[in-house]
């Protein structure tokens, strides 16, 4: 493989591992490279996207890198969150939230062998309209982002506590869960939308 596609892979890679990064660890066993062409691939574009041109960069953190947006460009993307949007969720932010609600606390990678998609879309949806947060990191490798419904959760669907949510069927099958959940979260989108009409 050339090196101008290593490091498409590279970039790919990084963009797939979403909130989660990717270890340099990671990268030489996916890629069967050694470890100084991977950290050399890692420079090289970490200097392209220097470039004033690049509207990303890469973030190295506990040996996990991130692709993540320039730190001067913030600005703009305060004002993305500011732009008025229909108060209706989607159905993938709808189910992907139901399913942090009652696992909590949950990474994304299991919420997509939940839903079976990749959710990273419907978790930032979720993060930015400050529905849920990160309340911590899990034990394991690459100490992924551990998600939590916050306050603000609560007071969208007026709920006072967590308790106050309707109880799922005792039943071991996820899609009775899922279903039961996305029921629930279907119908208080519904009046809120309707409230806000």
């Amino acid at each position: 493989m050339e090196i101008s596609e290593l490091k498409a892979v590279i970039e790919g890679l990084l963009f797939a591992s979403g909130d989660e990064g990717i270890t340099i660890q990671q990268l030489i066993k996916i890629l069967d490279i050694p470890d100084d062409t991977i950290h050399h691939l890692i420079e090289e574009l970490k200097f392209e996207y220097e470039r004033r041109d690049r509207g990303i960069m890469i973030m190295e953190s506990n040996n996990v890198l991130h692709l993540t947006t320039k730190p001067e460009h913030s600005e703009y993307y305060k004002k993305l969150l500011e732009v008025p949007e229909s108060s209706r969720m989607s159905q993938a932010a709808l189910e992907t939230l139901a399913i942090i609600a009652y696992r909590q606390p949950i990474t994304k990678t299991e919420i997509e062998e939940i839903r079976g998609v990749k959710s990273d879309r419907p978790v930032q949806t979720l993060v930015a309209r400050a529905l849920i947060e990160e309340i911590g990191r899990k034990d394991s490798v690459g100490r992924p982002i551990l998600y939590g419904t916050s306050k603000e959760f609560l007071t969208y669907f007026g709920l006072t506590s967590l308790e106050e949510l309707p109880p799922l069927p005792d039943s071991n099958d996820s899609d009775d869960v899922n279903q039961e959940a996305d029921l629930f979260f279907e119908r208080f989108n519904e009046e809120l939308e309707n409230n806000n009409d």
